[in-house]
């Protein structure tokens, strides 16, 4: 049996300046449960979360149907574009994905952040495995980590995320088998 992770981008949240307080919206709240009834019928493990409060809210439901505390892993938190905002957010984003080792002044390039993000994928592929666990995290972190285990999964697969998304990885050991997407809005 293998290790399946359900990686889950936040919903949609009330825009602040703060990363780390950031709640969801309404919007973002009604889409949570929705992303907790997917989730019931997966036979969940353990939930784990970026630190992140939007992360956070939007898997909180499962973590109370299965009766566990949600772990938070520091290193599923979002990468850091930079240590200011940008003036272009669409010109920023596509300018650390065209160039891996590029980051904007206090920000992370994508081999920083893939190197973060993979890091804490690979400590919990070995300390959960054959087991079922969601993992709610932010859409640019997710799919550094995913293309480390395919290239497919680049700039243009980030730009067709919704939010929330969930996308469940299979592994075997470290090798990943299969990802299947199991949000869709009705």
């Amino acid at each position: 049996m293998g290790t399946n992770l359900y990686f889950v981008r936040h919903a949609h949240s009330i825009y602040t300046p703060e990363e780390l307080t950031r709640p969801l919206s309404e919007r973002g709240f009604s889409d949570a449960k929705k992303v907790n009834e997917i989730l019931q019928k997966a036979n969940i493990d353990h939930v784990i979360s970026s630190p992140y409060k939007r992360a956070f809210q939007t898997v909180e439901g499962i973590a109370k149907y299965i009766g566990e505390e949600i772990v938070i892993e520091e290193d599923f938190k979002e990468r850091v574009l930079s240590e200011r905002p940008v003036d272009d957010f669409n010109y920023a984003i596509k300018r650390v994905w065209e160039d891996y080792n590029f980051s904007f002044e206090g920000g992370e390039s994508n081999e920083n952040a893939q190197k973060r993000g993979v890091r804490v994928t690979l400590q919990v592929l070995e300390r959960f495995s054959t087991k079922n666990i969601v993992i709610g995290t932010h859409g640019n972190i997710m799919v550094l980590i995913m293309n480390y285990f395919d290239k497919k999964y680049d700039f243009n697969f980030w730009k067709q995320l919704d939010m929330p998304d969930i996308y469940k990885l299979s592994f075997d050991g470290t090798e990943l088998k299969e990802v299947i997407r199991l949000w869709g809005r009705d």
